[in-house]
């Protein structure tokens, strides 16, 4: 990126930094009602759009940041979600198999993954694909499970397992 084009973003990003950080963690602060969570949030905003090219002049920048910060805080509710159901798993379990604080983490971050590859899947193709890896059913038990066709089982098996690997292919 040549030097005029880099001091060109740096300047776009201060500005919409500076004029718009302040409104961006008030209106997360209204939506999570935590001031350290809204902080994180906007902070985790301006991130993202740092990994990407930000639009030279923007008409609408607080609409733009919403959309981004919708974004974000979706991704963390969506996150908070795996992470409850994880804990009310485990909460199911015997103690003598509780995991260490290191297998927790490296199995959230396992679960955060799985789901980041089965977004915008419809339901129905997640839950036979999940049936399938994390319960071990066959394609007849998945079937009878759901109340679909061996077919459909099949079909949404490919249409997940695709999915994943397109998606373990992008950052």
């Amino acid at each position: 990126m040549p030097a005029d084009d880099t001091l060109q973003r740096e300047t776009t990003l201060r500005r919409l930094y500076s004029d718009h950080h302040g409104w961006l963690h008030g209106w997360l602060h209204r939506k999570t009602g935590c001031s350290h969570r809204a902080a994180d949030l906007a902070h985790d905003t301006f991130l993202r759009l740092l990994e990407r090219d930000p639009p030279g002049r923007l008409a609408s920048p607080r609409a733009f940041l919403t959309t981004l910060a919708q974004r974000v805080l979706y991704n963390h509710w969506r996150r908070e979600h795996i992470e409850r159901a994880y804990l009310e798993a485990l909460s199911q379990q015997p103690e003598a198999f509780a995991p260490s604080p290191e297998e927790r983490a490296i199995v959230l971050e396992t679960l955060f993954e799985i789901d980041r590859c089965l977004d915008g899947l419809p339901p129905l193709v997640k839950r036979a694909f999940l049936l399938a890896q994390l319960d071990g059913l066959t394609h007849a038990e998945i079937a009878a499970a759901l109340g679909i066709s061996l077919a459909t089982v099949k079909r949404h098996l490919v249409r997940a397992g695709t999915q994943c690997f397109f998606a373990m292919e992008t950052p």
